[in-house]
């Protein structure tokens, strides 16, 4: 791993918190940016230069939710491409295959425990997200 840059939307300032903690403890260079709540991520996301090499997106969250999120970054010509892991509480087979259909990369159930957090992380930050193909097998990150 070299330098990378991470977005995390979440609109819990616990979860936001227990993430950057988990980030820091990761031996590499991660530059993490988080955002409390949709919009405020689209915000930066079009204010170039923001390219994370990877968003890490809440679902349940108000005003802007994590699926109006992903299907307004698809939809865009200059940001479609940015990978993007949906890291929510729902493990609910409709749900991720919903985002699965909306053209998120990567779907991984919020862990509980610091250790699977980290590791959630690390598994993300090791995915060649250039060359990564999302299907059924692929898609669920278990931790």
């Amino acid at each position: 791993m070299t330098d990378f840059t991470i977005f995390y939307t979440d609109d819990d300032e616990d979860d936001l918190c227990i993430f950057a903690d988990a980030v820091e403890s990761i031996p590499h260079n991660i530059k993490l940016q988080t955002y409390s709540g949709g919009q405020n991520f689209l915000n930066a996301i079009y204010d170039p230069p923001a390219t994370p090499y990877v968003v890490f997106l809440d679902l349940n969250m108000p005003g802007k939710n994590g699926f109006d999120v992903l299907e307004e970054l698809r939809n865009s010509d200059y940001k479609k491409d940015i990978p993007v892991v949906i890291y929510s509480t729902s493990s609910e087979p409709g749900i991720i295959e919903k985002c699965r259909k909306l053209g998120a990369n990567c779907f991984i159930t919020k862990p509980v425990l610091m250790n699977d957090i980290i590791k959630s992380i690390e598994h993300a930050m090791q995915i060649d997200w250039e060359k990564f193909i999302p299907n059924q097998s692929n898609f669920v990150f278990k931790y």
